[in-house]
């Protein structure tokens, strides 16, 4: 069968990532990474394409994604897996045991920062690393030269310079050439760049802060101001990458669920370096919860000799009978086995990435056409229509109690979301918490758009509500003389737990429940969880605009000294707005709920 790969890139997250193509035989083509996945994998579909990439598109028969946090996660992610799958159409290192390293010079009194293959013994020097790809070393040399202006050029050009290049003028380089630096002060930039590659820019910056503090005291403020912005760079590079981290072993199990479908990633990290992560879409035929069917997961993972239990589990949902499964793994192992899903720091970004990939997984499977096309006509069959509906439309409204209300619009076709027709209409002159009346705007502003030629109509027009919004559309309907479109109001069950909702069709007289497995309900219940979702994104963005432009003292609880804790440690505003929740709570004095209200008051 064909490769779609136009139905395939509407799925794809712009998350940066690794991809793998498969042929027909389930055999890895290619691996490559991305900055942004669904533009990166576009490119092989669009456009003249050179003879090798046209003969590997032709063998494409399926292509997984891995998201990362970052463009170089995905750098040492794509390394380790050509290393261990070694594909056809990878460029494949004949000599892939000589990592690079950085090297440097003790003779030179100016030494570089040295690109190097491979030690040797005759060089009088200290080696970096080794780093996972000659990429990943020129990238920190990059950043070295960028923050401390260290010299990048051979020694035959530097003893013959009369004048300073275009790396000074560029200030990459702080031109010790024609002595514009003293050896003294070079080679205090140079060590702080050698202790930031080998991983002590806390020390840096600690170092760095206390001379822009006597700077500042002394009037210096061109000096202040540099070494301002060396902190805040240093602060950006800090930013944890990880994907490699100080060691340890784990597997990481996140479930994501949803009407139709569930998957369960596993993401494997050995010695602190992820490994990748598969995706697994286990049956879940006695509807088990998310707890009890990780459990069954995971004691079949291990438990059925397939794989050996490893020193950590970390999983998404805390677990049934969580302590009985770690005493027999334990047993199993010979050795003690954690297993928990309270984790923090870098374990906690591993558990969220493992969540990610399992939601991107989902997605990509739900939107499988095949699937999409058995469930439109399960739904005609169980509304009794004479054709299978090729548009569909529905309607939510979102607010917090009463505030900054938005209503939503979302579409799908055979294709699935077509996001391109989504629409949001900020709700204005209703009484605070009127959904009915909120819902009448939004209804009207749409079907008034549509008589005046505006967007396309839809087959069948979903309200989620219940029998009031569907009273309330069939209003607006009758008012604007609308014909041709199916009317159905989605009501939540007693309990409000997916697989009971009730449909009203057309009137409320006429009501429908399907059963739980329905593919037709699962239709409903995806685009009806997307019209939440899109409502719930509108109204959150609306009430929290004004929060985005909040400075420090409009933050209630961040006082004289937390507010000068926070430009100490970030070096200004500038640095401050730019750090994660995480990075907030490590300033002194922030604590996780403090940085979490922090980062909230300055970016909504």
């Amino acid at each position: 069968m064909t490769f779609d790969a136009k139905h395939f890139l509407k799925n794809i997250s712009q998350s940066p990532g690794v991809y793998r193509m498969f042929d027909a035989k389930g055999d890895t083509l290619y691996i490559g990474k991305a900055k942004r996945l669904n533009a990166r994998l576009a490119s092989y579909f669009r456009g003249a394409l050179n003879t090798k990439t046209q003969a590997l598109v032709a063998r494409i028969a399926d292509i997984q994604v891995t998201v990362t946090h970052s463009e170089t996660e995905a750098l040492l992610l794509e390394q380790t897996l050509i290393k261990e799958l070694r594909p056809p159409y990878n460029i494949l290192l004949r000599d892939d045991k000589s990592y690079p390293f950085v090297f440097v010079s003790d003779r030179h009194p100016y030494p570089a920062l040295e690109y190097k293959r491979a030690r040797s013994r005759r060089d009088d020097g200290r080696y970096l690393g080794p780093y996972p790809s000659s990429s990943a070393v020129r990238e920190s040399l990059s950043l070295m030269q960028k923050i401390f202006r260290i010299r990048n050029c051979e020694d035959s050009v530097f003893s013959h310079r009369t004048r300073p290049c275009l790396q000074y003028q560029i200030q990459r380089c702080s031109a010790p050439c024609v002595d514009y630096i003293s050896e003294e002060d070079y080679r205090r930039d140079l060590e702080h760049a050698v202790m930031c590659l080998q991983g002590k820019s806390e020390q840096v910056t600690e170092q760095l802060t206390r001379e822009m503090e006597t700077a500042s005291q002394s009037l210096e403020f061109e000096e202040a101001a540099r070494l301002r912005d060396q902190i805040q760079q240093l602060r950006s590079l800090q930013r944890q990458q990880y994907v490699d981290t100080d060691g340890g072993d784990a597997d990481i199990f996140a479930l994501a669920q949803r009407p139709g479908g569930l998957c369960v990633s596993v993401l494997t990290v050995r010695e602190g370096r992820m490994l990748g992560a598969r995706h697994h879409t286990p049956d879940n035929g006695l509807d088990l919860g998310p707890e009890a069917l990780l459990t069954e997961f995971i004691s079949q993972y291990y438990l059925g000799q397939v794989h050996e239990p490893v020193a950590e589990i970390i999983t998404s949902h805390p677990l049934a009978d969580a302590d009985l499964l770690q005493g027999v793994l334990s047993e199993q192992a010979g050795r003690q086995i954690r297993l928990t899903h309270r984790v923090r720091g870098h374990r906690a970004q591993w558990q969220q990435l493992a969540q990610t990939n399992a939601e991107q997984h989902l997605a990509t499977q739900l939107a499988n056409q095949t699937q999409l096309a058995k469930r439109f006509e399960a739904l005609r069959d169980a509304l009794g229509l004479a054709e299978v509906p090729k548009r569909l439309e529905c309607f939510d409204i979102s607010h917090s109690h009463g505030e900054a209300t938005v209503a939503s619009c979302v579409v799908f076709d055979h294709d699935g979301p077509v996001k391109s027709d989504y629409r949001r209409f900020n709700i204005e002159g209703v009484a605070a918490g009127d959904d009915y009346a909120a819902m009448q705007q939004a209804l009207t502003r749409r079907f008034k758009r549509l008589a005046e030629g505006e967007g396309k109509r839809p087959d069948l027009l979903f309200v989620d509500g219940g029998k009031g919004q569907l009273n309330m559309a069939r209003e607006v309907f009758a008012e604007l003389g609308v014909t041709g479109v199916g009317l159905i109001g989605v009501a939540k069950g007693t309990t409000r737990k997916p697989g009971l909702e009730t449909l009203f069709v057309e009137t409320i007289d006429h009501s429908l429940s399907l059963e739980g497995s329905s593919p037709a309900l699962h239709l409903v219940q995806h685009i009806r969880d997307e019209s939440h979702r899109f409502a719930i994104a509108g109204h959150r963005a609306r009430r929290d605009k004004v929060r985005r432009t909040s400075t420090l003292q409009d933050i209630p609880g961040v006082g004289p000294k937390r507010r000068r804790e926070l430009l100490r440690f970030f070096g200004g505003l500038q640095g401050v707005r730019q750090a994660s929740r995480d990075e907030l709570a490590r300033v002194p004095g922030i604590s996780d709920s403090m940085a979490q209200a922090i980062h909230q008051a300055l970016h909504g």
